[in-house]
């Protein structure tokens, strides 16, 4: 059976409705389901059995936990906190267990009428969600009497009981996620009990948490391979169980290089030098720079109820399209790493007990900024309690989203870090968008007291190739700023008075690595020739005319993606057909003598553009996004369309199509195109392609290509709907591998499909950035890759080591595979014999 309370009355008076609240807070529920009370007693009653969780300060407010985990929150009169406590006499404290009918707080009902905007009084259960909540009374009732609120705790009905017009189940798991449920395998979880309206726990060492709570999770302290068990309770709680059993039990990779070792085994040396854990393998010499971290000043009281949530929420907001921006960065980068840490701490920011807890402390009179890092620092401390070495490390992530929220609260200093030329960067920690937002030129290497391998910061620097040592120590933030020092990471040291011969040898080393990139550089310039002669086109993935440039510099070919999201994002209306156009020319006075292929618009999805019409949808992967989205509003498309057809020279312009999944799409935007061409007085027209990114446009290549000047295959989405993987879903992204024999069968039924009308076939997806896949995607006939600009290089070098003909043999072999797996293994067996 359900274990059901029954509120009684807290106060005499009439029960209103929350709509009728004259606080728009309370009244959208924004706090919770529940109901309130125009007063006529003036003793604040307990409306159960329970315990005192939270008594603000000022005593205008109370927390109750009753005895079937209902969380109660007594808040007397409106804006009340802005009294300082007149009129409000308490007689608890927190931690306090307390009868039904008990007095709480004694109220000076005159004082606080003249002073307050209401009285009114609301009773709400803050974690509603999980509760089910019986018809509340009406009219008039009696302070300790009159039935108010029956409250059931659907989490706790035994197993076949009837809950939320389901069941209940139970189960167990072997948690396989390396280094247990820390944050991303958490946020994994979160994304799993989200699909389902069932509530979901998982056990451990006695405590339990809430499947769509990150923090919660990670606060119970779980290890790989420990047993957790798991309760789904609700209408789907059986298929519940089994997504959570699942996720659970399915691997994914920590990230970390090593396991982290204290720092006091490893900062004293005999030889004088600073050790360390190894966070990211490489040497460097450059200037110490020491980052302090200050603490920031911010105000205890708040302007009010009302006016610190809606200002917490906004704040919020904005920073989950920040974080949504860093993602898309990271994305049109390949910086999968990067994107992965990102999402988790989007997770992290919807976590419904840290929101919960920075509303109880708004709700106590605090302003938005010191409940939101009150909020956190308790998290924290939960976590650094547990003696997880891994777990501890997450405080960093949480520690980001504090940074971030306070910036937008109380604005942020936007003054530039000048970095010398060539910095070893020296901190007590850093976060992770820290780190992201140093200028990577100018950033030589990393040196932190704190820290381990297996954090996001650590995990980042191994993305970003910047030599990085933690752990180090206090020693660290005594190091000299400004001297000449030497940093060998992966040696775990750093030596911060090298003698000559030390730097010497150091800039030597350094040099070597450095001339073979440049050797590749200046090599980069020319014609990627296989070594039968095949000519493989070598572009760069843009987003402006700056990354232009630098994929010149490089030797690319021209532009193989511009993606114009650049110009949607982050404003708060469409840009017009002008800006467009300056942009776009910008990009193509760039390439100088090269072409440039300009993708239209791809909102939707998981693109999100505030400003545009697009309405919510349950699956926005499989709704209205990419061409569908730019066909659904034509006056976005039209603005597009003519600025391209603007641009000079057109002879060097191809505009790609994304989304498209049959010939109507691609008729239906070229007819549009001759229409505004016409309307321009235009006699020449740019080429027009199509993006391959979902199976029925791979297998209708033929017709495609019939209308189509080319085609270009966007691996990324072709992989997700060809393998029915969510590309966002952390549990999976180990699967996400364009590798795999079925999208490798779908490429090459695109390039035998364009050939039939002598069309060329290009890859802009992660998978041209791939110098292992470089052979598969030559074999199976692509005559175009286009990857990050500073990979163009590597990638040239790559197509001059191939014979054409024998990678077309590869490739059908490697289509007979079985798995992404099968297909990584023949082609690094490949390489190691070419090499040889």
């Amino acid at each position: 059976m359900t274990a059901t309370v029954t509120l009684r009355a807290p106060l005499s008076g009439k029960v209103l409705p929350l709509s009728q609240v004259p606080d728009p807070v309370f009244a959208g529920g924004m706090m919770g389901q529940g109901l309130a009370i125009e007063p006529l007693s003036s003793t604040l009653l307990a409306p159960c059995d329970g315990v005192i969780s939270q008594l603000s300060s000022t005593g205008h407010a109370v927390a109750l936990r009753a005895a079937n985990g209902a969380e109660l929150l007594l808040h007397i009169g409106i804006d009340t906190v802005q009294l300082g406590g007149q009129g409000f006499a308490p007689r608890v404290q927190a931690g306090d267990r307390v009868s039904c009918g008990q007095p709480l707080v004694d109220i000076d009902i005159d004082s606080v009428a003249q002073r307050a905007p209401s009285l009114i009084t609301v009773l709400v259960v803050t974690n509603s969600d999980d509760m089910q909540l019986g018809a509340a009374a009406s009219g008039m009732v009696q302070a300790g009497s009159s039935a108010l609120l029956d409250i059931s705790a659907s989490g706790t009905a035994a197993e076949g009981d009837s809950v939320a017009g389901g069941v209940s189940h139970h189960g167990q798991a072997l948690v396989a996620h390396e280094g247990g449920l820390h944050a991303r395998p958490a946020a994994l979880l979160q994304h799993t009990a989200r699909r389902f309206t069932s509530r979901i726990e998982i056990g451990f060492g006695g405590k339990h948490a809430s499947a769509r709570s990150v923090v919660a999770i990670m606060g119970l302290g779980v290890g790989e391979g420990d047993t957790v068990s798991v309760h789904a309770s609700g209408a789907d709680a059986e298929a519940a169980l089994a997504a959570m059993l699942a996720a659970l039990q399915t691997r994914s990779e920590a990230g970390h290089a090593a396991a982290a070792v204290p720092a006091t085994t490893l900062a004293a040396r005999s030889d004088g030098k600073l050790g360390g854990v190894c966070a990211a393998p490489g040497l460097a010499v450059g200037t110490l720079l020491l980052l302090a971290e200050q603490d920031r000043a911010v105000p205890e009281r708040g302007a009010g109820v009302e006016a610190e949530l809606t200002a917490l929420h906004g704040a919020l907001a904005q920073v989950r399209r920040d974080i949504e921006a860093d993602i898309a960065l990271a994305g049109q980068r390949g910086a999968r790493a990067e994107g992965e840490i990102f999402g988790a701490h989007l997770a992290l920011l919807d976590d419904p007990e840290l929101m919960l807890a920075a509303e109880r402390f708004i709700v106590d009179g605090r302003s938005a900024a010191h409940a939101y890092r009150s909020a956190i620092r308790v998290q924290s401390e939960v976590l650094l309690s547990l003696g997880n070495a891994l777990l501890a490390e997450r405080v960093a992530d949480l520690k980001d989203l504090e940074r971030r929220v306070l910036d937008v609260l109380l604005g942020s200093d936007n003054s530039a870090l000048q970095l010398p030329a060539q910095a070893i960067v020296v901190a007590d920690d850093l976060t992770p968008s820290q780190l992201t937002r140093l200028p990577r030129a100018q950033v030589a290497g990393l040196v932190l007291a704190r820290g381990g391998a297996t954090n996001h910061v650590a995990i980042l620097a191994r993305a970003l190739g910047i030599p990085a040592l933690v752990a180090c120590g206090p020693a660290a933030l005594q190091l000299p700023a400004g001297a000449e020092a030497v940093l060998d990471a992966g040696e775990g040291w750093l030596d911060a008075q090298p003698d000559a011969a030390n730097l010497a040898l150091a800039r030597q080393q350094i040099a070597g690595h450095e001339a073979r990139r440049q050797a590749l550089r200046e090599q980069s310039a020319g014609r990627a020739l296989t070594r039968d002669g095949v000519h493989i086109e070598v572009a760069a993935n843009v987003v402006n005319a700056a990354e232009t440039r630098d994929a010149v510099l490089h030797g690319a070919d021209g532009v193989g993606l511009l993606r114009t999201e650049f110009l949607f994002t982050e404003r708060s209306d469409a840009p017009s057909s002008e800006e467009q156009r300056a942009a776009c020319q910008a990009v193509l006075d760039a390439l100088e003598d090269r072409p440039a292929i300009i993708r239209t618009l791809d909102a939707g999805g998981d693109k999100d553009v505030p400003y545009l019409p697009l309405p919510a949808e349950d699956n926005p992967a499989l709704g209205l996004r990419g061409i569908r989205t730019s066909l659904a509003m034509p006056e976005v498309l039209d603005a597009q369309l003519t600025a391209l057809l603007q641009l000079k020279p057109l002879s060097r312009l191809r505009i790609l199509l994304p989304m498209v999944t049959d010939v109507a799409d691609l008729l239906l935007v070229r007819q549009r195109i001759e229409v505004l061409a016409a309307q321009l007085g235009l006699s020449e027209r740019p080429q027009l392609g199509v993006m391959i990114e979902v199976p029925s446009a791979a297998l209708l290549a033929a017709q495609l290509a019939e209308h189509a000047d080319f085609l270009s295959i966007g691996t990324n989405d072709l992989t997700q709907y060809t393998l029915a993987m969510d590309r966002c879903h952390p549990a999976l992204a180990a699967r996400q591998d364009a590798l795999h024999p079925a999208v490798l069968r779908l490429i090459g039924l695109t390039v035998h499909g364009a050939r039939q009308h002598g069309r060329w076939v290009g890859v802009c997806g992660a998978l041209a950035s791939d110098p292992l896949a470089t052979a598969a995607l030559v074999g199976l006939g692509v005559t175009e890759l286009s990857v990050s600009p500073t990979l163009v290089p590597e990638i040239k070098d790559r197509v001059r080591q191939l014979d054409a003909a024998a990678c077309q043999e590869l490739a059908l072999t490697l289509q007979a595979q079985r798995s992404a797996a099968e297909v990584r293994a023949l082609l690094a067996t490949a390489a190691n014999v070419a090499a040889q």
